[in-house]
């Protein structure tokens, strides 16, 4: 009888679920109003498998999968776990173990730093796929509740825990603080901005240091920083918008739907895009002549070019310029150094030197760049020549005016300097982290030790010449967060004017744009009557909201 009711409280545990209205998460931020009805009726705390005191990550996997037993075998199929992906447009083998990129330049040869935020535990080469073990697979970094569950830096996905090692840091940077595992595996939920920030906030080696539009300053935005994820209003998680199939998740930074024109515009109806379109439809802006004429751009720009004027919001900068040619350098005493010349909005201040790193650059509030994109990401990695004289791109985007499966999208360009062959005239990979080797960047300072353990980490040492330089490189990264409210989009002169943001994309005619004469009279009166008919909206839609006292997010 007790294995009867074990199993019919597990039918019940992953089967029903209620809405509690007016519910609030563990700092008392209200839960996302599309999530109540998601919020489960179990009480973990009573289930006999987590009672117990429990001394690895792996060993409350393994009781998590007494009754989710289907659970590592989804995860393990994602590319949260596998970190590999075959191109289906390319054929190009991409995904964050095999990529060259603008930050620490490589995944390989850098294992357990960078695998720290690898959804399981032990992954420490990548010349072999990540632990085929049931229990690598970490469930509380996605499912923690209590704000406490964490990762050691340079542990390859392990937790801290007692005894913490001396002047260990977790994955977003702060002194490890041992975790009580049986408290989390009996707090666990759906996954909330905390769990997913941990990792990709910090993607990069610290806060918003990647992506530009993914920050700390989500954990608890007002509607300025991102309309959909503001505390007080809509209170998205990340997971509204990325929806799940068996633990695959909507969304990719190598494969993107850029233009998904036949977007359903139903939030809770059936889909798997995390597109604009997909909730919002491809035609948001009504029936009004401005909103007809509004619509009327939603197949050539893309929702994210207009409602995202700004990225790295928030106080929280983002590193726009990185040079690793000047790291190595020492102070007067042969010591490494670091200086700290740039204080960020929030009133932290920021590296713009470290012996270890190089040079950096940062930025707020940033205008992104415009280009056409069709979604399709190519990267250079070790495989293509570059031209050392020229800028050369650690990845690049397709896209064009002509093809039809394109749009004007906003970026972040990433610029710096890093190492690159020269001879071959092709990138490489580099071993920076590694405190127990002799061969690390950041151990020894030797950039020529550094590329060949880098190269030999990546399968790539034959491919390699020997000799090296550095090469100004760029790389684009997608920008789809921090998004506005309505007033706050771009207003319509900020495009159609001689210096407005789209002025060097081709293949399109904007009025507005021209020097003089009748047809630039013209475009810039179509122009002031657009703009002023969108302003007029603006203004009633907020009066509208006041009147009625809700809000207009």
């Amino acid at each position: 009888m007790p294995k009867l009711r074990s199993v019919f409280v597990t039918i019940v545990a992953a089967a029903l679920f209620a809405a509690t209205p007016g519910m609030s998460d563990e700092h008392g931020k209200p839960l996302p109003k599309d999530l109540l009805n998601r919020v489960s009726t179990t009480d973990h705390s009573k289930l006999r498998p987590l009672q117990k005191t429990f001394t690895s990550g792996p060993e409350v996997t393994a009781a998590c999968l007494t009754c989710h037993t289907e659970v590592d075998d989804q995860a393990m199929h994602s590319i949260h776990f596998t970190w590999d992906y075959d191109h289906p447009v390319t054929g190009q083998k991409l995904g964050k173990r095999n990529v060259i990129n603008a930050f620490c330049g490589s995944v390989a040869g850098n294992e357990p730093r960078c695998t720290s935020c690898h959804a399981g535990y032990g992954w420490e080469d990548m010349s072999q796929p990540p632990p085929q073990e049931k229990t690598a697979v970490d469930c509380l970094i996605c499912h923690d509740t209590t704000g406490t569950y964490t990762k050691v830096a340079t542990m390859a996905g392990h937790p801290p825990l007692d005894p913490v090692p001396d002047g260990a840091t977790d994955i977003t940077g702060k002194p490890a603080v041992a975790v009580d595992l049986a408290k989390v595996a009996q707090n666990v939920g759906m996954p909330s901005r905390d769990n997913c920030g941990q990792c990709h906030f910090y993607g990069g080696g610290g806060d918003n240091v990647k992506h530009g539009d993914l920050s700390s300053a989500l954990y608890n935005p007002d509607e300025h920083v991102d309309v959909h994820m503001a505390s007080d209003g809509l209170n998205f998680t990340c997971s509204t918008c990325h929806s799940q199939q068996e633990h695959v998740w909507a969304g990719s930074r190598y494969n993107l739907a850029a233009k998904d024109m036949g977007g359903t515009g139903k939030p809770h109806g059936d889909r798997f895009s995390a597109s604009c379109e997909s909730c919002h439809s491809a035609t948001p802006h009504g029936n009004s002549i401005v909103g007809l004429k509004l619509n009327d751009h939603t197949d050539k720009v893309a929702c994210q070019t207009c409602h995202i004027p700004e990225y790295a919001k928030g106080g929280i900068a983002t590193k726009s310029y990185w040079d690793w040619s000047t790291a190595g350098k020492m102070n007067a005493e042969g010591k490494p150094f670091s200086e700290e010349n740039y204080v960020q909005g929030d009133g932290k201040h920021l590296h713009t030197y470290i012996s270890k790193k190089g040079d950096f650059e940062w930025a707020e509030d940033v205008a992104p760049s415009y280009a056409w994109f069709n979604g399709v990401v190519e990267y250079t990695n070790d495989e293509k020549q570059i031209d050392p004289e020229g800028v050369a791109p650690v990845n690049s985007i397709q896209g064009d005016p002509q093809s039809g499966d394109s749009r004007i999208w906003p970026f972040k360009v990433m610029k710096g300097r890093q190492a690159y062959d020269s001879v071959n005239n092709t990138l490489v990979y580099t071993h920076v982290f590694g405190p127990k080797t002799d061969t690390a960047f950041w151990k020894n300072y030797d950039w020529a030790k550094a590329i060949q353990a880098g190269m030999e980490a990546a399968g790539k040492a034959d491919s390699y010449s020997g000799e090296f330089g550095f090469v100004d490189t760029e790389m684009y990264w997608p920008i789809t967060h921090m998004v506005a409210p309505a007033e706050e989009a771009m207003d319509c002169r900020e495009c159609h004017s001689q210096d407005g943001r789209l002025v060097n994309i081709a293949g399109v005619y904007m009025p507005g744009t021209e020097d003089g004469g009748l047809v630039g009279l013209l475009g810039k009166m179509m122009v002031l009557a657009v703009a002023l008919g969108v302003a007029g909206h603006a203004l009633l839609r907020k009066f509208a909201s006041k009147k009625e006292g809700g809000d207009h997010g």
